[in-house]
């Protein structure tokens, strides 16, 4: 069996001039006395966001703005007759903080800061501040204690031949 389905959008309008004060005068520049627009799409295996894209489409040509399209498409899912467990949902998956969430998650951003504190304190106390030359450091982090005593070995063999005129 073969589905076929096709969506459409489809936008009509026409303005009838007045020609009261002078031929064409009536009309601006930048206005279009007439406008179609029929838009179309295979709809046998769309998608919700296609949907969704397909129409944002629709909604540019008929002048909607970008900022009222976005504010429309959050309007269905956050308003009073969605569950909140279902906007929950969605702002997991979109990776957003309700604003009821907002005082936990500061609280929780304040202790964090707090045991960071902490734990820089304990540092500082322990070992003193970090290098200066912090990325001298990372440099030789990833060899063993053999490896970087070996290393020093060498250098001071070469600094040592150096100074003797060995070639």
């Amino acid at each position: 069996m073969t589905y076929e389905a096709e969506v459409q959008f489809r936008f009509d309008s026409t303005f009838t001039p007045t020609y009261g004060s002078g031929f064409g005068s009536s009309i601006e520049d930048d206005f279009l006395p007439e406008e179609h627009y029929k838009i179309t799409a295979p709809a046998a295996d769309l998608n919700a966001k296609q949907y969704f894209k397909l129409f944002e489409k629709f909604m540019l040509c008929v002048g909607m703005c970008p900022a009222s399209i976005r504010s429309g498409a959050m309007s269905l899912v956050f308003n009073d007759y969605v569950n909140e467990e279902e906007q929950r949902k969605v702002c997991k998956e979109y990776e957003l903080t309700m604003d009821e969430d907002l005082e936990k998650k500061y609280q929780d951003f304040k202790e964090r800061d707090a045991q960071w504190e902490k734990l820089n304190a304990h540092y500082e106390n322990n070992f003193g501040s970090e290098p200066k030359d912090w990325g001298r450091f990372q440099r030789f982090a990833k060899y063993t204690d053999d490896q970087l005593e070996e290393m020093l070995d060498a250098y001071d063999r070469l600094k040592f031949d150096s100074a003797n005129g060995v070639a």
